[in-house]
Formats: C-alpha cells, structure tokens, sequence
C-alpha cells in the first residue's frame, strides 16, 4: 500500500490521515455551550483544597475541576476523604481521585528505573493490583467521591464494565491520565470506545496533534497549559487561546513543580501543599487574563457547571 492509500484507509476509520495542520475549528463544545474549563492537579488534603478555594475567591478564578491526592488517595484516612467530598461539594467543584496502588507500589516496580524498563508503561502488574486498585476506587465512592484518574485501558475497561453493570454509580466519571501516555487520535479513539469520559494526551504534543485528535473523539481533552520540569517543563499559556479554538471542549491543566516523585509524596508537608495550590490559583488567573485579550470569543463555563460530577458525602 501506498502511503496515500494508508492515509485514505485511516480517514475511513475514522482516524485523519494526516496531522492538521490547517488548525480546522472545533465546533464541538461542553454540554453548556462554552469551550473550556480550568483543572488543577495536586489537591493533595483537605487543608490544600481549603486553601486552593480561598485563593480562588481572592482571585475571581473559576476552578471546575481537581486532580486530587495524587500521591495516592490510600494515604488519606475517612476523614480527610469526608471532608474534601464536603467542601468540593458545597464548592460544585468536580474531584478525580488519584487512587492508591499503582505500578510504583509494587514489589517488582524496580524495574521501571532501568533504561528498558521506563519503557514498559505506567500499567499496572498481575490480576491482584488491579483487584487494589478496584477496592480503593470503592473506597473513595464511599467517601462520596465520582471521578477517578486511570491510567491503564485493562483498568479502565474493567470499571466501565463496573458502572454499565451497576456495580458503581451512573455518574461515575474516568479521566485517562497523561501516564498512559496517549499521544494520537487512534489511540484517543481507543480510549473514548472504552469508556473514559476525558482524556489527559501527552503535553508535547503539537497544534496539529490535538486537531486531530479532537476530530477523531467527543470527549473532553485535557491540555497541559504548564507542567512539571520532569516532563518537560513547557508553559504554552499564549497558545492557549488556539489550542482552545481547535480542541474545544478542553480542560486547561494547571500542574506546575520540579517532579510528581518529588512534589506528591505524602510527607510533604500540608502547609507546602497549600501554598503550592495558592501558586496554580494564580496561574490561572494569569490564564483568564490572556484568554480575555485573545481568546476570540471562546467561552469558560460558568462555576458549578451542571454537567460537573462533584461528590455527594453522605
């Protein structure tokens, strides 16, 4: 086959054939009609969620969405699990769980350290860890929380299976996370059939990347606008409002740092981790600043946004 002829049967698949690099414009939009909302990673406590609020009143900044104890959520007892259900629910701010067990947790993960084994994946070992896995994701739904970090399609197809099947709530929501390393629109297709509801695509990837991954999905992607050193370090905060033009609907990413290895660890201490989240507010708002001068109409949901998955605490 010719490449012409890969392209052409790549189109009828549903995948472009080719990068866009024409930057068409996303028609497509959330649920309320506008095209872009704000995250911000590393909710690590109760106390960081507290403080990330404060600074967002102070600020007059819209936070919709957080990436919440991504140092693993099994290092939170019931009632620091209670009381972020609480505040994000009072908030209407929608919370994704990083759950516990994860391939770094496991007794053979040393292998990852090595030059090959880096390679390998952010997947998790064996059927047990999936079963960890599964019991701390129940876990924080008893806590009240609805949306979780996956990064591993076998996890994620098994807890779609969960919800299709009524085993969990309805409205329980998947974020793919950027461990997973999706960096296509093939693979983004892959990760929509499957059941994800967002996806988080590598954070270097190009204008004409994410083009094409949006015409190829439907649902939300969720673009790094500034990221950790370890993973690059980029803050693409001007390209903002082109990549807001082309990949409508999206999550803005807020997660700057030296490392996750580093920052995320659960004996860093609270007060660090507050201070740390005042720093994303104010990006953010340096966000807004710039979508307001250049954002060519481009619409931010309202706070509380009805479609938002916030928790429910009992």
């Amino acid at each position: 086959m010719t490449l012409e002829e890969i392209r052409n049967f790549m189109e009828q698949q549903g995948v472009p054939g080719r990068d866009l690099h024409d930057l068409p414009h996303s028609e497509k939009t959330f649920p309320d009609g506008c095209n872009y909302r704000i995250e911000i990673a590393g909710i690590e406590r109760a106390s960081t969620l507290e403080a990330m609020i404060e600074e967002s009143r102070k600020r007059g900044v819209t936070v919709h969405r957080v990436v919440a104890t991504v140092g693993g959520s099994t290092f939170c007892d019931k009632l620091e699990l209670h009381d972020m259900a609480v505040m994000a629910a009072e908030q209407r701010i929608e919370v994704v769980m990083a759950v516990g067990p994860r391939k770094a947790w496991d007794a053979g993960s040393k292998e990852g350290v090595s030059a090959e084994g880096m390679m390998q994946g952010f997947r998790l070992r064996g059927s047990d860890y999936l079963s960890y896995w599964i019991a701390d994701m129940l876990r924080n739904i008893e806590a009240g929380f609805r949306g979780f970090l996956v990064y591993d399609e076998g996890v994620l197809d098994l807890v779609s299976r969960m919800r299709s099947g009524g085993l969990i709530p309805q409205n329980t929501v998947f974020k793919f996370s950027v461990f997973g390393g999706c960096c296509n629109a093939a693979g983004a297709r892959l990760i929509e059939s499957l059941g994800a509801d967002s996806l988080n695509p590598l954070s270097d990837i190009s204008l004409p990347m994410i083009a094409g991954m949006r015409k190829a999905i439907d649902i939300p992607l969720d673009i790094y606008l500034i990221v950790v050193d370890s993973f690059g370090g980029t803050y693409r905060i001007y390209e903002a409002p082109e990549i807001c033009r082309v990949a409508s609907p999206c999550y803005f990413k807020i997660e700057p740092g030296t490392s996750e290895a580093a920052i995320y660890k659960p004996w860093v201490s609270e007060q660090f981790h507050a201070e740390f989240a005042r720093q994303k507010v104010k990006i953010a708002s340096v966000l807004l600043e710039i979508m307001d001068r250049h954002g060519q109409g481009s619409r931010i949901s309202k706070p509380g946004a009805e479609d938002l998955v916030v928790p429910v605490p009992e």
